[in-house]
């Protein structure tokens, strides 16, 4: 089906309602289904939700039709659905006594308990019956965990203008609509500009502005508040496959996306990607990535998997079905594959975040690192809080910094670690419960000033005191802690004050 052929959905509202009437939700799907057959849908098992959608019920009619492709009775739909509605707009076509249906509609439950419908090819959502394999290039996607991941770092503060580059089935620009006074949302393939049309309708979210081509291509000079993209990423021999391929050579497509934004970014605005990148022979990924920043933009990148170059070919092998194909052009598929990095030198294959914010600073500020551990999503406001701290630290130089006031950053807790019964600890641990979930080992004056962080103290009336505890002489202590209360800043560990505090004498 080509959504392209749709009419414009002027039944949505009706069948909006009737998904909602029938509890066809993301928590009524959790209801009905039970936590196990849930998960199951989601790893793409689909016999444990076959087993409990057995009843004629509007909800397990829809939960067949839509979530696990299968036909079902015509009276039955009729009671789940304004059928006649139904058939116009191109939802469902009818064969004999049964009805099909011709796009999957998945409940998508969004940040504040909104009842959401991403729509996009059958099978291509997360628990889809059949995942992208086997389709043609074409396909539109629906979610997975990539999009949920970029929509979780997104920096959800309002805005006057917002793009999704690449929208898909429109998860995205879906987010923006929620907070942009105006959605632009672009794709190089036609038909996924139609799914996200129906996503935003179906969801009762206003339209977006939608635009063919390929990268920036179709937007003539505009620029925006924020940016977003979930790209082609995909670093492959060929351009198989519109929805993952993006037609350049290595992680070109990425680095040309990254490097073009900074132009397209109004001032403090931010643009959020997610993007695999090559680890080259003899050259250090981290500066790869720096060298994608554009001018007048600070950057905070995050690696968050690497995969060696085996194992990224067979990951992506496996997303096109080519793992069921004739044992010999499954070979010659994975040659080309590896005969492609070869060439280029690449060793494995990052994959992350990058954000970019545009600070015009004549100091840019690039932080690129490795962090594969558990997050806390959503990540938005620790994006933007992150770089509020880039700010402060560039303007306070060490005296400023000494003069300023600390609080402990909420869900922040210390541990001491050494040898049952040892009477001081080997070290201590500050830990994150929130967010990134840092954790960071301090000495003793880092661990007595952070605990004492409150905002009534400065910096240097703290550290005076500690000084005066521990027998220390304060100026020394001045000198060598400014770097290391920097750290702390910077990973999130303490937050500055705005604004002069109450100074009063340490007891």
């Amino acid at each position: 089906m080509s959504t392209t052929s749709l009419p414009a959905p002027d039944h949505s509202p009706r069948l909006r309602a009737a998904l909602l009437a029938a509890d066809f939700t993301a928590d009524g799907l959790l209801d009905l289904l039970g936590a196990p057959a849930y998960a199951a849908l989601a790893r793409s098992e689909t016999v444990p939700a076959l087993r409990a959608t057995r009843g004629d019920t509007p909800l397990e009619t829809l939960v067949r039709l839509f979530l696990l492709q299968r036909p079902v009775p015509w009276e039955r739909a009729g009671a789940a659905l304004p059928l006649d509605e139904a058939l116009a707009d191109g939802w469902v076509v009818r064969d004999g006594e049964e009805v099909r249906a011709t796009v999957d509609v998945r409940p998508y439950g969004g940040p504040d308990g909104e009842d959401w419908f991403i729509v996009s090819d059958l099978g291509c959502s997360v628990g889809g019956a059949g995942g992208a394999s086997g389709h043609d290039e074409g396909v539109v996607l629906g979610v997975g965990g990539a999009s949920m991941t970029l929509a979780g770092i997104t920096v959800r503060t309002p805005v006057g203008k917002a793009l999704d580059l690449g929208t898909g089935s429109g998860l995205q620009a879906l987010h923006a609509a929620q907070h942009a006074a105006r959605v632009t949302a672009t794709d190089l393939n036609p038909r996924a500009l139609g799914f996200t049309r129906l996503t935003l309708a179906l969801s009762d979210a206003p339209a977006a502005e939608l635009r063919e081509g390929s990268l920036f291509e179709p937007l003539g000079e505009e620029t925006y508040d924020l940016i977003v993209s979930n790209p082609p990423f995909v670093i492959s021999p060929g351009a198989r496959l519109t929805y993952r391929d993006g037609g350049m050579g290595g992680d070109d497509l990425c680095r040309t996306l990254v490097q073009q934004a900074g132009n397209r970014l109004d001032e403090g605005g931010f643009a959020h990607f997610l993007a695999n990148w090559q680890h080259v022979e003899g050259e250090e990924w981290q500066q790869r990535l720096r060298s994608w920043v554009p001018s007048g933009c600070d950057a905070w990148i995050v690696q968050r998997e690497v995969q060696d170059v085996t194992q990224y070919a067979e990951l992506w092998l496996r997303d096109s079905g080519d793992h069921r194909a004739d044992p010999e052009v499954y070979a010659a598929r994975y040659e080309a594959w590896l005969d492609e990095f070869e060439a280029r030198g690449t060793k494995a294959v990052g994959f992350g975040w990058i954000t970019l914010r545009k600070s015009g600073a004549e100091r840019p500020s690039v932080v690129v690192e490795e962090w594969p551990h558990p997050v806390e999503q959503p990540l938005g406001e620790t994006v933007r809080a992150h770089f509020d701290r880039q700010d402060y630290l560039r303007t306070h130089d060490d005296a400023a910094l000494l003069a300023g006031h600390f609080v402990l950053a909420p869900e922040v807790v210390q541990e001491q670690v050494g040898l049952p019964g040892a009477e001081d600890p080997e070290h201590v641990v500050l830990r994150q419960n929130r967010g990134m979930r840092r954790a960071t080992k301090v000495d003793t004056v880092g661990a007595g000033f952070a605990g004492v962080c409150d905002g009534t103290l400065s910096a240097g009336r703290i550290l005076d005191a500690i000084a005066q505890l521990m027998g220390e002489d304060p100026v020394l202590l001045r000198d060598r802690t400014p770097q290391a209360i920097r750290l702390l800043v910077e990973e999130g560990f303490l937050e500055p004050v705005p604004g002069p505090a109450p100074e009063s004498r340490p007891r």
